[in-house]
């Protein structure tokens, strides 16, 4: 507040807002605009997912491909729940239950790209920051970043046995290049004025990049680190191909091996949900921990 304005309010004699009752107050018109908007988009998804039920089932109805290999809605829904309940003395899918077999993959998805943030973000950071550095090691993030999976998981599993060391280094190798690679990118776009007016404050270089840089780049870097979940979740498959089950992905490899196309697509559609339920909680965390991301 300007000391024009300051004076102005001290001169202004106080006025007395009116009175209003709380039954005359209107509702919000942004508010009730916004849930019928949700509404509508809600109400769009639904009638899309209808549609693609129908298609699918009247494909299956045509014999357009054969049963084996298309099954219909209900027969993935009768997968369905067959592999997450306990039928005929069988419980779920190889002794574990379909929330089992994806608790276990989420569990190894979150330990993975746990590790590939702890190491990516301070990576990042020195190869945004310090040029000698990204010379020698931003051509190995992005050597890492092209490869696929299946690539290197060979040779993991030579190094480390069929246990759970393989598939865990398989994902923090997946997630770690998308983490550091926005973390670098990130670091390198803060505004220079930023970090000038820190510097003349007298900011060492430890205190620029904790207190300026990171905190600048921190929107970006958590997008990144959503891209590395998305990353480390698509090959979730293929980390378990050895020594999968129990696990989301080692329950479709060994559906897929007894042609139980069902189960393969109960699988695929458990792993899309899951995935879309993560991705949400994500972007909940990136909107409490930046909430001024596209404000101005």
């Amino acid at each position: 507040m300007s000391l024009t304005q300051a004076a102005r309010r001290t001169t202004e004699p106080a006025r007395k807002p009116p009175e209003r009752s709380a039954s005359s107050t209107p509702a919000g018109p942004s508010g009730t605009n916004s849930r019928l908007l949700a509404l509508r988009w809600l109400a769009l998804r639904a009638v899309a997912l209808v549609v693609l039920l129908a298609v699918w089932h009247l494909v299956v109805v045509a014999e357009v491909w054969p049963r084996v290999l298309v099954p219909s809605p209900g027969d993935v829904w009768h997968a369905f729940v067959q592999a997450s309940t306990t039928h005929d003395g069988v419980r779920g899918y190889s002794g574990h239950l379909l929330i089992e077999h994806l608790g276990v993959s989420l569990r190894r998805i979150g330990v993975g790209t746990g590790y590939a943030v702890l190491v990516g973000v301070p990576l990042g950071l020195v190869i945004g920051v310090v040029k000698p550095v990204a010379v020698v090691l931003e051509p190995a993030v992005t050597f890492l970043r092209t490869l696929p999976p299946l690539a290197y998981l060979s040779l993991l599993v030579i190094w480390f046995g069929i246990d759970e060391s393989p598939k865990i280094w398989l994902l923090v190798i997946a997630a770690l290049p998308p983490v550091a690679a926005a973390t670098a990118a990130a670091v390198r776009t803060v505004p220079g004025d930023l970090v000038e007016a820190a510097r003349s404050l007298g900011g060492g270089p430890l205190t620029l990049l904790l207190a300026v840089r990171l905190p600048a780049a921190l929107p970006e870097i958590l997008t990144g680190i959503r891209i590395a979940v998305g990353v480390a979740y698509t090959s979730v498959v293929a980390a378990e191909t050895i020594n999968g089950v129990p696990g989301i992905g080692g329950m479709i490899r060994d559906a897929q091996r007894y042609n139980q196309t069902d189960l393969v697509i109960a699988g695929i559609i458990a792993i899309g949900i899951s995935g879309i339920a993560l991705d949400a909680a994500l972007r909940g965390v990136e909107r409490a921990a930046v909430p001024w991301r596209g404000r101005t």
